[in-house]
């Protein structure tokens, strides 16, 4: 699957910035459809994608669609909104907090499933562990940043998802996975 440029990182996470800003300032959110760093090919996919929001190195709300609903640029307005005030862990952003976050964007591949937990690389994937009603989700940096291994991202999935530790040892849970690429402002200087 093709992967966003430089370029292109740098305008999503632009857009994304600019949607947070304008929805503080209570205007209308950009129409990327109408901006010309849009028009390339890739911006008409329907990805899955994440906005993760940071303040001095602090989780400050993430929210994001799993499955390809919109084109990405749609996806990112909607995401970078939802992270800065639907995020139901946090109060909504205010206006003094905006100058400090962080903004980082995942960007999803298709989700598949696993069918054998050594399938699972550290670093690449991201997991998805449900179970009846409960569902869990962590992005692939999540294991790296807390240096898990294999199992203990399995486990912390499942406590995500509300269930036991070991849900994922059981037959009636399914285990899926995808990859993202990753990108934020930090890492791209901006």
């Amino acid at each position: 699957m093709k992967e966003l440029t430089v370029e292109q990182q740098k305008n999503v996470l632009s857009l994304a910035r600019v949607t947070i800003k304008n929805a503080l300032e209570r205007l209308p959110a950009p129409e990327p459809e109408k901006m010309s760093e849009f028009r390339d090919e890739i911006f008409s996919e329907k990805r899955g994608a994440f906005v993760t929001l940071h303040i001095q190195g602090r989780l400050r709300g993430c929210i994001g669609y799993i499955a390809g609903i919109k084109p990405i640029p749609e996806t990112i307005i909607d995401m970078a909104i939802a992270s800065a005030f639907k995020d139901p862990r946090f109060p909504p952003l205010k206006r003094e907090e905006f100058g400090k976050i962080d903004i980082e964007i995942s960007v999803l591949t298709p989700i598949e499933p696993v069918s054998n937990v050594e399938e699972i690389h550290i670093g690449r994937d991201g997991l998805i562990i449900s179970n009846g009603y409960r569902q869990g989700l962590l992005l692939p940096q999540v294991a790296t940043e807390y240096g898990w291994g294999r199992e203990q991202f399995l486990e912390h999935t499942c406590y995500k998802a509300g269930l036991p530790q070991d849900a994922w040892k059981w037959k009636d849970t399914k285990i899926e996975k995808f990859s993202a690429q990753v990108f934020g402002e930090k890492e791209l200087g901006m």
